[in-house]
């Protein structure tokens, strides 16, 4: 017997994107890269082979870009402001959570990634970060 919990992720998708409190961030951009994992019920999927029966990976993607491609200042700001919309799309997921990592953040020193994660619940919160 299946459980009708899964998780669903998406790892890895690269954004070149204008985030920043500096200006020269807002004028070249960096690379961002976005994580995504939900939990949801995927019976109905794991039975059926259908894709209306599933999470369209596609779908996440679409509104993670979107949200990718608007300017923010701050790292929580982008992530708060991708969980709104994606538990706005998707009221399916039970519970998800968004890292957000920005490569070698402006620092007096060396520093390769930081990193933003925020979790959503949207059944205990409705819908909020």
């Amino acid at each position: 017997m299946i459980d009708s919990k899964g998780i669903i992720e998406l790892e890895g998708m690269e954004f070149h994107s204008f985030h920043g409190v500096l200006e020269r961030e807002k004028l070249t951009g960096n690379l961002f890269v976005v994580d995504f994992k939900g939990e949801l019920d995927m019976r109905a999927a794991a039975e059926s082979d259908a894709l209306e029966d599933a999470l369209n990976y596609a779908e996440i993607y679409d509104v993670i870009a979107a949200e990718m491609a608007v300017p923010s200042e701050l790292l929580e700001h982008v992530a708060g402001r991708i969980v709104k919309a994606l538990a706005a799309k998707f009221p399916q997921l039970e519970s998800f959570s968004v890292r957000v990592s920005k490569r070698r953040p402006p620092v007096a020193g060396v520093v390769q990634w930081s990193r933003i994660t925020l979790t959503c619940h949207p059944e205990r919160s409705e819908g909020s970060v």
